[in-house]
């Protein structure tokens, strides 16, 4: 019934405020067809709302983008914060407006709205069914039984981190999920390809915090008390790139660090006023490719169809 509801209330929202369709004058196309080894969509902090309805449009104009790409993508994932409250309605929206983005898989991370308002286990079965029926859809063989977990395209390894309990703005993990990223980085990092790691939440002092999350207290808006073993993991092992969400920080000075022995790649967000960059619109994100000598994160408004190359981050692979 509230479904129905929900839908029903889009419908007029629509009706009043009709989407805006992304152009495809400057559509999604890579760069280099021919040595192009993996491509894939990093968005963050869709933060779709059941009641909060001025968010839902931007993903709708993001999966149109994708929809309209010239060349295939691979995947698209979204680094944690994919809801408000972690409501079955609302993974149900994120699905209607990414399913038919005919990418072949779906990676989806949690983040802290996606578990902190209810029972912990409820809310991961809630989530995993959400990752799992988008796999499905894409005939992709992801499935997952945990918010953690590892999973391989084109030969390159992602690794996606999930807390282990709830907690209201920062990420919690256990001594077993730190051994085995340790372990995970350890056998996938000798193969001499970048490896990719995504934790919804940044490290401390990186990326303007304390500052971009508007506190003077230095762990606010951090992963918290993992902090330091999670980045001595990190440091260890080469061609590690780790992607982030959680700061609402637009495109500029603080959306790349190179952090001691690996990169740290901020997203923006897609449903939430972005600040603290040069570019703060909604809808944002990268189309990132990926070579045999380097990983090219091209800065994308997925919501007006257009490429911003001022903000393009290379990174060269060891």
């Amino acid at each position: 019934m509230f479904a129905k509801l929900l839908t029903l209330v889009m419908a007029i929202y629509y009706l009043i405020c009709p989407l805006v369709p992304p152009s495809t004058d400057d559509a999604i196309d890579v760069l280099d067809e021919k040595n192009v080894k993996l491509t894939f969509a990093a968005l963050a902090d869709t933060q779709v709302s059941n009641y909060m309805l001025t968010r839902e449009p931007a993903l709708k104009a993001v999966g149109e983008d994708i929809k309209n790409a010239k060349s295939e993508i691979d995947a698209l994932l979204i680094a944690g914060d994919i809801t408000e409250n972690g409501l079955e309605c609302e993974y149900d929206l994120v699905t209607e407006d990414i399913v038919d983005t005919k990418v072949d898989h779906f990676l989806m991370a949690t983040g802290n709205h996606d578990i902190r308002l209810r029972n912990y286990n409820q809310a991961a079965d809630r989530f995993i069914a959400f990752q799992n029926n988008l796999s499905n859809s894409a005939n992709s063989d992801l499935l997952i039984d945990k918010l953690h977990y590892t999973y391989e395209i084109n030969g390159y390894t992602f690794i996606v981190m999930g807390s282990d309990r709830t907690e209201f703005e920062e990420a919690y993990f256990y001594q077993k999920q730190l051994i085995w990223l340790d372990q995970t980085l350890r056998e996938k990092t000798n193969e001499g390809k970048p490896v990719f790691v995504i934790i919804h939440q940044a490290f401390k002092d990186t990326h303007g915090l304390p500052d971009t999350w508007g506190s003077p207290i230095d762990s606010r808006g951090t992963m918290g008390k993992q902090n330091d073993e999670v980045r001595a993991i990190l440091n260890k092992y080469n061609n590690v790139i780790m992607i982030s969400g959680h700061l609402h920080t637009g495109f500029g000075q603080y959306s790349y660090e190179k952090l001691d022995n690996f990169d740290s790649i901020n997203v923006p967000s897609v449903g939430i006023e972005n600040k603290d960059g040069e570019y703060n619109d909604n809808g944002i994100g990268f189309v990132v490719e990926v070579y045999d000598d380097e990983v090219i994160f091209r800065a994308r408004d997925f919501a007006k169809g257009k490429y911003l190359p001022d903000y393009d981050i290379k990174i060269e692979i060891e």
